[in-house]
Formats: structure tokens, C-alpha cells, sequence
């Protein structure tokens, strides 16, 4: 999650989904690591271009940008821009995720 201080949406998504984002099977497949915007270019990993909003959530693997959800607006959409993103860029599955006695992998594997 590539944040801001004083982003209005980035306190909003931390308010809404941030307590919650963990426990859920796609927070235990892509954990979230927090980096703040003016840090980016500091970072192991490169966005495949400039990071202009906050929040802007990516889905790096090997230090490679495999999808993006940038803004925030509201829980619903959060939720259905972040399944279509594992869906498209990852071999996520949520069937599998969510069947008793799975256990959490990432996308770092």
C-alpha cells in the first residue's frame, strides 16, 4: 500500500478495511506492506510506472508489479477491484483459501 500522510482516503481505508484486511484469506495470501510515497523509489521493487494517487495498492511478486489498485473508494469496491487484481495477476484461489484447514501462503512464493 503506497500511502501519504494527510490522504483522506488512505485514514478512510485504514478505518474501513485495515483491521479486517489480515484475517481474511486474500490479506494472508498478499500481506500487506505499508510504504509511504515519498520512500517509493527507495524501495527493492519498481512500479511498473509512477505512482500518482493514495492510496495505491500493489501486487508485487519477486519485486516485480504484477497489478494495481490505485484510489480508494468504499469497502465494496475495494473488495471486488482486489479480487478481479488476485484473480488476473496471481494464481490466487479462493476456493482453496477459504476450505477448512487451509493454510496462508503469499504471493511472495
Amino acid at each position: 500500500m503506497v500511502e501519504r500522510e494527510g490522504c483522506v482516503y488512505c485514514a478512510r481505508w485504514n478505518e474501513e478495511i485495515a483491521p479486517i484486511y489480515p484475517k481474511t484469506p486474500e490479506g494472508q495470501y498478499a500481506p500487506l506492506r505499508r510504504v509511504d510515497l515519498s520512500a517509493l523509489s527507495q524501495q527493492a521493487f519498481k512500479p511498473k510506472g509512477p505512482v500518482i494517487f493514495t492510496p495505491t495498492f500493489l501486487l508485487i511478486e519477486d519485486g516485480t508489479e504484477r497489478g494495481r489498485i490505485e484510489g480508494y473508494a468504499g469497502d465494496e469496491m475495494f473488495w471486488t477491484m482486489l479480487t478481479i487484481t488476485l484473480r488476473d495477476h496471481s494464481d490466487f484461489d479462493i476456493e482453496a483459501m477459504s476450505a477448512p484447514g487451509a493454510e496462508a501462503q503469499d504471493a511472495t512464493n
